[in-house]
């Protein structure tokens, strides 16, 4: 655990995230881990897991991603076709 200088007022810590559903949004998933026992990374004066989460974050202690790109959906047309040609086979046998 670290002891840090205070954070960042919250208003310049949201400049790291794109929105503050983004923030709480992985706030609350560092809070679980912390309950389910990983340690802190810092020594928070509120032991509450979610405050503790909180700090990490706008110390930018955790390292965190968008993930991989979702796979593109097929057009409205596509999957007609696709459901009359799987029909149409069906049909056949």
């Amino acid at each position: 655990m670290e002891n840090l200088p205070p954070a960042p007022s919250m208003d310049r810590a949201l400049e790291t995230y794109d929105s503050k559903f983004r923030f709480v949004l992985l706030a609350s998933r560092r809070a679980e881990q912390l309950l389910r026992g990983a340690p802190a990374k810092l020594q928070a004066p509120n032991e509450k897991p979610c405050r503790v989460a909180m700090e990490e974050l706008r110390h930018e202690l955790i390292d965190w991603d968008y993930g991989p790109a979702p796979e593109a959906e097929p057009e409205a047309g596509e999957e007609a076709e696709a459901a009359e040609s799987a029909a149409v086979a069906v049909e056949a046998d």
